[in-house]
């Protein structure tokens, strides 16, 4: 039980600690060695706009984790969407060793086909370190592109990743009944809930 109470503790000091006091991160200064990479935005092919900007989440993760530096997409030298596309030469040209390529189609029964490709650039010929397909929901897009960070992640740096990580806060709110909520969301902040309500 010891733990137990040292835990719900620990969660109290943070709460009174965050009714009295503002948090501040304060980040001073980027990795001057993070990797450059490039994630070229996902293909689609079905009609009307795109479920979702899966290429988006994919740079935003890796960026997120201070190790990499995707390549702004205004300066993409061609947008393919296959690892037979992929010119090598154009992204040595940027100092770009390792290109993310992809496209998303529609499914069966509302579901839709992700699949990508990371690319090794260094040489001319041809070389796909990873790749996969997955089948999803729209409502999961946001955890598979999350997934297939994490796969990269681990590809690139022999460590998994942790894209898929659910953070818990304590939240402030205008409602004077319950002016604090414990949420949990994905660890980018998206798909929150509240799983208490306090006063």
């Amino acid at each position: 039980m010891r733990p137990l109470t040292h835990f719900i503790s620990l969660l109290l000091l943070f709460w009174l600690t965050t009714a009295d006091a503002e948090i501040r991160i304060e980040i001073t200064q980027g990795n001057n060695e993070a990797m450059p990479v490039a994630v070229v935005p996902f293909s689609w092919s079905g009609t009307g706009a795109a479920p979702a900007e899966t290429g988006t989440i994919i740079a935003d993760d890796l960026r997120h984790s201070g190790r990499f530096n995707p390549v702004n997409t205004r300066l993409l030298p061609q947008t393919p969407d296959s690892a037979s596309a992929v010119t090598p030469s154009l992204w040595r040209a940027l100092g770009v060793s390792y290109v993310v390529v992809g496209n998303i189609q529609p499914g069966a029964n509302g579901q839709y086909l992700i699949s990508y490709q990371m690319v090794n650039t260094s040489t001319d010929a041809e070389v796909v370190m990873s790749q996969a397909q997955f089948s999803v929901s729209k409502p999961a897009m946001r955890d598979a592109a999350h997934t297939i960070s994490n796969r990269i992640y681990e590809k690139l740096t022999g460590t998994p990743g942790a894209f898929r990580t659910r953070i818990a806060f304590v939240a402030r709110t205008r409602d004077l009944r319950f002016p604090w909520e414990i949420r949990v969301s994905d660890y980018d902040g998206y798909h929150s809930f509240v799983v208490r309500r306090s006063s």
